[in-house]
Order: C-alpha cells, then structure tokens, then sequence
C-alpha cells in the first residue's frame, strides 16, 4: 500500500463477495451469476478505464470474459460480467485495461504488478454455515471457572486441588491443571440471562467429558458428562434451559487425542491384539507412543484405524453424533487442535476427518455449526479441506493483528507461543495483514469465521491492549469486521489474565469492586448493535481510510450501509460526503464528533475509540 489512505482506498476499484456484487453463497454447480466491480469515477460519471474483464478459471485453465457498463451513479461505474460456476470452487479476478497498462483487483486489492491465483475472489458451491451461526455472537464459558451451583457432586477426584471461589488461579507450577474451583452445568444454567443481556446467543463451552484435569481437554470418556459437572442429566438441563431463552449450545471436543485415563487408550496399552491398540500411534508398546506436543497424558489419535473412525467421528453410532441427537442435544461442535486432528509426519488424514465430522453432523442434526479451533493460516485447511469445517477460530487473521494494532506501548506478552513480544505494528503492516489474510479464503468463509479478542488459551484482552478504551476500540472492531465475534467469560467485566491458564480466573458474580460497569454495558451496546443491523452481519467490507492511528471501513447491503471508524490515539478522519450522505451517528465513544458537509465528512475522536455511522 502506498500514498495517503484518505486518498486512496475509497478511490479503488471494489469488488467483495458479498451479494450486492453478484458473488451469492451457496450457488450450484452448472449455476451463472453476475458478478459486479464498481470503479469509482471522480464525479466525471466515466470509468477512468478502457476495459474491465473477468479472469475465471475453468477445469484448471484460465478464461476471459469483457464486463459491460450495468450503472452509473453519483459515486462509480458499476461493470457486470456473467461467470459460469463449473468447479465446486470458481476462482475469478478482474482485469482494468487503462490504455497504458494493465491492472489487477483481486481479493487483497489493487495490483500493478501480476498476481498468484492464491487471492482471487472464490464462489464456493460447498453448503454454508447456517443461518444462526452467522448471526449470532460465541460467549465462551469454562466450565470449572463459571459458576458453581451449590448441588453436591459428590467427593472429589485424587487428582482435584480444591480452591475457593476467590483464591487467584496457579498459573506456573504442578497444580496448574489440578487446582478446581467447582464450577458446574447447572450454575452455568443459572446465568443463562446474563449471556441473554450481553446480547450473546451461542453458549461454547470447553470440555465437559470426565477427564484427570480442570481443563478436560484430556477425556477418561466420551460416553458421559463429568460427574462433577452434574453428569449427564445436568447437560440435558442446560441444553433445554438454553433453547428456551434463544440460545444455542456448541460443545469441544478432542478429536487429536484422548488422556492417558480413557477406556480407549488403557485397552490398548493392556492388549497389543485389541482394536484400541490400533487408535493410537505405539512406537513401543505399552509405554512409548505419540502424544500431542509430547504430553505423555495427551496420546495422539490415528485415524488410518476405521475402527476409531466409526467410534469417534463416522456415522450415527459415533461420538460426535451422539451427543447432538434429540432435542436437548448440543447444536454443534468446536474441534480441539483441529489442524493437528489426523496428521503425523507422512500421515495425513486431517480433511478426510473433518469431512467426516461434517457428513455425520448434516446425517444427525442438519442445521449445526462445526467450528475448528486453528492458531495459524487456515486457507489450505479451509479450501483444500473445503466440505468439511464450518468456520475456523481466526486467530491468526483477526485477534493477531488487532493485538499488534492495539497493544499497550509496553506490552510483556508473547502470541501463542511466539519467540518475541506483541508490540504495536504501523497501521500498513495491520491491514496489509488483514486484507491477505481474509483475501486467502472464499468471502463465505471470511463471514463464518469466528472473530475473538482471545480465549482461554490467551492472556486476557484487558492485559495485553492495557486500557479499558483500547479494549473499546478492539470490541468495536471485532463487531464491525466480517464474522462471528467471539467473547471469552469474564472480558466483559474487565478481567485480567498474563497467560491463558491465568486468565482463567473465576467468574466474580459477588464481588462488585472486580466489575466494570461501564465495560459491561459497552460490550451490551456493541453487542446487540451488531443484532440490529444486518450489514454489520452480511455486509460486504470495503476500506476506505486509514492513517498511523485510525481505520475506516464500509460495510454494505443492497438495504443498508454502515461505515466503522476505530482510532488508537488522536484522530480526524476525512471521508468523502458523496459518498456518506448524512453520516447519522448510530453508536459512538465518548468525546467523538462528526461534521458533515461538502466535500469531506470528518469524524473526529479524541483518543482510542469507535465511531459507527449510518449513511
């Protein structure tokens, strides 16, 4: 990217796969859709451009088709092709013949120079997420740090480290995975109104199979909900007690490992012969085998065993669809590791599993979510593995580079495990990254991707952006950005944590001096603002400024538009008025103005902040 952004972006050639330009998810194969690419004209009512084609790619090689002018209006010319949907993912770009050279636009942008295929546009004829899932916003819930019930569950396990309510979490040390605070299912069940308030309307929550830990990422089984959690019955309750408020369950579960405790894996260390022997990967049996980042208590899964196939993820019989059956069952799945599920050295079994996942999900519950937990660039998983995830959790194209934008100048913390410090990168870099990133995947699955400020495997947003206000400015732009934010228990209220076992702190449901108020209803407000307003949900998104401390972006419908402004520090950001019209403020921080009027709207904010306007 070069020149200044108020000058340039809003300037470009646009085109993104939303349906105001022709690119409608869920086309069919033998299908023809007319794609559109608005060239802005500079009030000349005149392309500044000779011609515009369509680059598509049939079978392998690629076609040219001339686009016709189809409209002009006060701000562009709008081209149109027809584009034949002959492979079940149609890769396309734009060609612009200036008269004096050549141009391309594809998914990252504006290019001089010639382009890869890897960013071009893409009509995915593969099903969509569903409708909920889309609209909808994650509340991640860890179970043991919630909310307890006060229901006796009995005594505890051997391995258990009882810890009050408000004792601080060990996060270093022996008896990090050991320290349990009590939390179960039915005082989840019993805040089900809070998720509802916030303006949440998927309840994920972590783990819930007996395991030797509080993480429960380590399954003894998968044919029961943890005693301590309430057992089974709990579950049904919390299920039922969620549909009838209007929210939906998604469950995690291990697909990459089982704990060294489970049915499965004790079998196959007594009995070489058995079945279960061959679910996992023995090097020397009983004591030597693969396990996931070497944890002896995490042994690593083989799917070249059928068998295992069939127990844990094929077929109606299989762990994934048992419990999604009925109507109390979970509406879905998040997959643990789910681009290490299936993949050991020269074994590679990582989209045939999640096929697998997907095809018994649609046999047992049609209309459910399946979402992959992923840290670092999904495309190949999510075009190559197309079919299988729904949505992945987009660390790598949202929360990283957010963090970057927006950390505390003195930042400690590290990103999942990277060798160097988070430190705030140059407005240019962020974008570059972001637009390269969303650009690697079809716009079907930018809109599904589930967007997260961090989890419970990171520290603490509050931490690591160092402000409430920069925490503002990082909510409002996961809500206004393409795809399904994510918020992890406790954010909202201004919770703290240096690592992702530290932020794992209890729920403070009765101690009023650990809440942000304010914090509170500021995530309410962007939360159900983003309910409100569907260009917010299936908007298209199209950049049009930004600057050392501010990004400005449209998102837009056939029905509305909206344009997002989020600044780090100090701020006056100019848009064109044509192409704002009135600029009604619909949600802003406090301290930010707007003054409309030819020829620029500017939108004024005083430090970290966001601005959401309706023009």
């Amino acid at each position: 990217m070069s020149g200044t952004a108020a000058e340039q972006l809003w300037r470009e050639p646009h085109h993104d796969g939303s349906p105001l330009h022709g690119n409608v998810p869920g086309a069919a194969l033998g299908d023809r859709v007319q794609v559109r690419l608005r060239v802005p004209h500079g009030g000349t009512r005149e392309a500044p451009t000779r011609a515009v084609h369509v680059r598509h790619v049939h079978d392998g090689e690629p076609f040219y088709t001339r686009a016709e002018v189809v409209h002009v209006d006060e701000h562009d010319v709008w081209f149109a092709a027809p584009l034949a949907v002959r492979n079940r993912l149609t890769r396309y770009r734009w060609l612009l013949d200036d008269g004096f050279g050549y141009r391309w636009v594809n998914a990252s942008g504006v290019h001089g120079h010639d382009v890869t295929d890897a960013s071009d546009f893409v009509v995915s004829t593969y099903p969509a997420a569903p409708d909920w899932a889309v609209d909808r916003v994650l509340y991640q819930v860890f179970p043991d740090r919630f909310a307890r019930s006060g229901q006796d569950h009995g005594p505890l396990p051997g391995w258990a480290v009882p810890a009050g309510w408000d004792e601080p979490v060990e996060h270093v040390g022996p008896d990090t995975p050991l320290q349990l605070y009590g939390g179960d299912l039915a005082g989840v069940e019993q805040h089900l109104q809070h998720l509802v308030d916030l303006g949440a309307g998927v309840l994920y929550l972590t783990p819930i199979f007996p395991a030797a830990s509080n993480h429960r990422y380590n399954a003894s089984s998968f044919d029961a909900v943890d005693p301590l959690l309430g057992g089974d019955d709990a579950l049904a309750s919390l299920v039922a007690a969620a549909h009838a408020a209007g929210l939906k369950v998604v469950g995690d579960l291990t697909t990459n490992h089982t704990g060294d405790t489970h049915d499965w894996f004790r079998t196959a260390q007594a009995d070489p012969a058995s079945p279960e022997a061959g679910y996992y990967y023995f090097t020397e049996h009983p004591d030597s085998y693969e396990a996931w980042f070497g944890i002896d208590s995490l042994p690593k899964l083989d799917y070249g065993s059928p068998e295992l196939r069939r127990r844990i993820v094929e077929g109606p019989d299989s762990v994934v669809a048992r419990w999604l059956r009925g109507p109390d069952g979970l509406d879905g799945w998040r997959i643990d590791v789910a681009n290490m599920t299936g993949r050991k050295e020269g074994d590679d079994h990582n989209h045939e599993v999640a096929r697998l996942v997907r095809a018994t999900m649609d046999e047992v519950r049609p209309d459910s979510f399946l979402l992959a937990e992923h840290f670092h660039d999904t495309s190949t998983d999510v075009t190559a593995g197309a079919g299988g995830w729904d949505a992945v959790m987009n660390y790598a194209a949202f929360t990283r580079p957010v963090w970057e934008w927006l950390a505390a100048p003195d930042s400690p913390y590290a990103f999942l495990g990277m060798p160097v410090r988070v430190t705030r990168k140059p407005t240019t870099d962020v974008l570059t990254a972001m637009r390269r990133f969303a650009a690697a995947v079809p716009w079907q699955q930018t809109l599904q991707n589930v967007n997260m400020l961090g989890s419970h495997d990171t520290p603490r947003a509050l931490s690591v952006l160092g402000s409430q206000a920069s925490l503002v400015a990082a909510v409002a732009l996961m809500v206004g950005y393409p795809g399904v934010p994510m918020v992890f228990a406790g954010d909202e209220l201004g919770l703290t944590g240096d690592d992702g076992e530290h932020a794992r702190t209890p729920m403070p449901w009765h101690d009023e001096d650990r809440v942000d108020g304010d914090l509170h209803r500021t995530y309410q407000q962007l939360l159900r603002l983003r309910g409100e307003n569907v260009a917010l949900r299936r908007g298209g998104l199209r950049w049009l400024a930004y600057g050392d401390d501010h990004l400005a972006w449209l998102r837009e419908t056939p029905t509305q538009r909206l344009v997002v402004v989020v600044a780090r520090g100090r701020s006056v950001v100019e848009l064109p008025a044509s192409l704002m019209g009135e600029a009604e403020p619909i949600w802003t921080t406090p301290g930010v103005s707007v003054r409309s009027g030819a020829p620029s709207v500017l939108v004024s904010l005083p430090g970290a902040g966001a601005a959401f306007l309706r023009c």
